[in-house]
């Protein structure tokens, strides 16, 4: 089973899918790795993943990969296991900055979209149950620079490919789940 949740800043949509995973946790018999893509960079984001790690059991399985996310699908393709992926759209921006870093060096910028194919490519073959966490994007204004504007485009045609091979895909508003499939 794989599940996409969509929601904008503080929509609830880990809170949701961290409760759609102690269901889950309650009648199976399944191990849970939270699988995080942040990088702490600044205050204001480790308060953030402070949160995030006050919220979550202690016995979850936690393991912090801001790039290479099919490698940890790979490693961890059971069907005993819940993975919990938060987030997508930190995962895209590691990419496309690392891309962009890669540019200023005059070197290949084929990062995003190689680890990209390669994600989709064993979010198809899983066997685990996966629930992916994401922010969209797409429902605020074109962001000016074009760094932003290929954010927001990434972010945007990944959402439509993860849901495509999801089975379930949730929309959180204020704290309201909307199922979109």
């Amino acid at each position: 089973m794989i599940e996409l949740i969509l929601g904008g800043a503080r929509s609830g949509k880990s809170k949701c899918a961290e409760a759609k995973i102690r269901a889950q946790e309650q009648v199976e018999n399944k191990d849970v790795i939270y699988l995080a893509t942040a990088t702490i960079d600044d205050d204001e984001m480790a308060a953030r993943v402070s949160l995030h790690q006050h919220s979550r059991p202690d016995h979850w399985q936690l393991i912090e990969e801001p790039i290479y996310l099919a490698k940890i699908l790979a490693e961890n393709n059971h069907k005993n296991n819940i993975i919990l992926i938060e987030c997508l759209t930190l995962w895209v921006s590691n990419l496309l900055c690392l891309d962009a870093g890669l540019a200023e060096h005059s070197k290949k910028t084929a990062v995003f979209s190689s680890e990209k194919e390669k994600f989709l490519q064993q979010l198809m073959k899983t066997q685990a149950d996966i629930i992916l966490v994401s922010n969209e994007t797409g429902l605020g204004v074109v962001p000016m620079g074009a760094l932003t504007r290929r954010f927001v485009d990434e972010s945007g045609f990944l959402h439509q490919n993860v849901a495509k091979i999801s089975d379930k895909v949730t929309l959180v508003i204020a704290g309201l789940e909307h199922r979109l499939k």
